[in-house]
């Protein structure tokens, strides 16, 4: 089940208001954090990285960019402990009634993951093959994943090289008008502040959003690998201890003590 990951949001929060107490706190940015607002730099960062992206990327990649930075601020409650006792329950009950028993009652299962695995294994279809099928459907998803991400790294990558692009800009600006004093100050704005801007964006937003998407896909995986145990042991008919004791190997150590005692009711 998704949730709203609040640490995203209070990331990006925390990094503006460090930034900004900064500004205010210096003695050259009191009253005057308005110097550090340029919508030249603005356009020429934004501008720039949006026309790369557009360059870069074609339409049907593009319009999956929503659903993307939304992933990047949502999280899964990945619940393993639960997830072993279900398959400890599919065990013992595949153990007593039959493999067939266990679709009456697989429309309870939420994962439609575990419901494709069980339906196959009712099937009868190979365990092989069965591993083989839902690890296709694996690879998969972390290729979809993969293309949807590589869109926030390019960004995360164009934004400083246009707020070089913007200092550039400002430099020839500023050394064009040497002879008149007053357009130096903005001329120099816009040259610093576009490389401020592209990577502040970079390193505060795009790059960091790319992991946390990428931390999000290896946990998916993760758990998918122990779906896909689970699927193999319940079919094979393992004892559902011994298939308990197989799955809480993929738990962190201080898990591993509450699942203990959880499957000494199935043991036969």
């Amino acid at each position: 089940m998704k949730k709203l990951d609040l640490l995203t949001p209070i990331g990006i929060f925390v990094g503006l208001s460090m930034i900004l107490l900064a500004i205010f706190t210096s003695s050259a940015g009191v009253g005057d954090a308005g110097s550090f607002f340029q919508w030249t730099s603005i356009f020429i960062v934004i501008g720039g990285m949006s026309a790369a992206i557009l360059i870069n990327f074609t339409l049907p990649d593009l319009k999956t960019l929503p659903s993307v930075f939304k992933e990047s601020f949502q999280t899964r409650n990945h619940d393993l402990q639960k997830l072993i006792s279900t398959f400890v329950d599919l065990s013992s009950r595949a153990r007593r009634e039959g493999l067939l028993s266990l679709e009456a009652g697989i429309e309870d299962v939420d994962d439609p993951f575990i419901v494709k695995g069980v339906l196959l294994a009712v099937d009868g279809i190979e365990p092989d093959v069965i591993k083989d099928i839902m690890m296709a459907e694996v690879v998969a998803m972390e290729e979809r994943h993969k293309k949807g991400r590589y869109i926030i790294e390019k960004a995360g990558e164009y934004a400083p090289a246009w707020g070089m692009i913007g200092t550039l800009i400002g430099l020839v600006l500023m050394l064009q008008n040497l002879n008149d004093p007053s357009t130096l100050g903005p001329n120099m704005a816009v040259a610093l502040l576009t490389t401020l801007y592209g990577t502040l964006l970079a390193n505060l937003v795009f790059l960091p959003m790319a992991n946390k998407l990428s931390l999000s896909t290896e946990e998916e995986v993760f758990v998918k690998q122990i779906i896909i145990e689970g699927i193999i042991g319940v079919q094979s008919g393992q004892n559902p201890k011994i298939l308990q004791e197989k799955l809480s190997a993929f738990l962190p150590n201080h898990a591993k003590k509450e699942t203990e005692d959880e499957g000494e009711e199935n043991d036969e």
